[in-house]
């Protein structure tokens, strides 16, 4: 294991509990920890890899907290799951087989969508309307789990608005909503983080105690999104996917 500086050490603590906050509710944490691990000197796979490690640790948290207030579709989410865990594998191992940059200018679109989409139905996602998954719902749920876990291991910004999005549309309020995708997220973390451990593409010098961290922001995040629920969820949602598309654009500049 490489030496650890013991300040940088502290700052990624710092950034692994700032990131695990944000991220236990509506994810977009990569926007703070991806860019902490990277002023470590890391190489970029193993910032990934090292980041996937306390982000699995993060989102189990956040997980179990949303579970144990009832805030979880066990059916739903507990159908999804593998699919999420399958196609996240595929996608990191695929993308160490090409680049996926090439992702960056669709990924602007679809969340710049999802945000307008959110703008514009100001009552949405205040109450659950979901009954139960019709056949047709079920086959493109499957579908957008099992995609969306590949996008995750292949790339990643914006997996947490893109299920907690998945949610809303089939009818959850956002505290179930946001509940569900910690679950299909936590499946397509563990697949990933697999995979980089497999390619010997994580630092757990740092990764250990960013997880640590991690486990603090999330429960801390969690408790305040059940307990404010929509009011507080929803204006975060769009807050992080708003820098989310900031982010790619930025780097589409660079």
């Amino acid at each position: 294991m490489d030496d650890v500086n013991v300040w940088m050490l502290l700052f990624i603590v710092a950034a692994g509990f700032a990131a695990a906050f944000i991220d236990s509710v509506v994810g977009g944490g990569g926007l703070i920890a991806v860019p902490a691990l990277l002023l470590t000197g890391l190489p970029p796979t193993v910032a990934l890899g090292t980041n996937k490690l306390a982000g699995s640790l993060s989102t189990l948290t956040s997980t179990i907290s949303f579970m144990k207030s009832g805030k979880v579709s066990f059916r739903t989410a507990g159908s999804l799951f593998p699919l999420s865990f399958i196609g996240a594998a595929l996608g990191t191992y695929t993308v160490k087989q090409i680049p996926s940059d090439f992702l960056r200018p669709l990924v602007v679109v679809l969340l710049m969508a999802v945000t307008l989409y959110t703008l514009m139905n100001k009552k949405w996602g205040s109450e659950s309307t979901f009954e139960r998954l019709t056949i047709k719902n079920a086959l493109f749920t499957a579908l957008a789990a099992l995609t969306i876990g590949f996008y995750d291991g292949f790339f990643g910004p914006g997996t947490g608005s893109f299920l907690l999005f998945l949610f809303l549309l089939l009818g959850f309020d956002f505290v179930v909503a946001a509940g569900n995708a910690k679950v299909l997220n936590f499946g397509s973390n563990v697949a990933s983080l697999a995979m980089f451990i497999l390619f010997d593409s994580v630092h757990y010098g740092y990764g250990i105690p960013m997880a640590a961290a991690m486990i603090g922001g999330s429960l801390a995040g969690s408790r305040i999104a059940i307990r404010k629920g929509a009011s507080y969820i929803r204006p975060l949602f769009i807050g992080v996917t708003a820098l989310l598309i900031g982010k790619q654009i930025w780097d589409l500049l660079q």
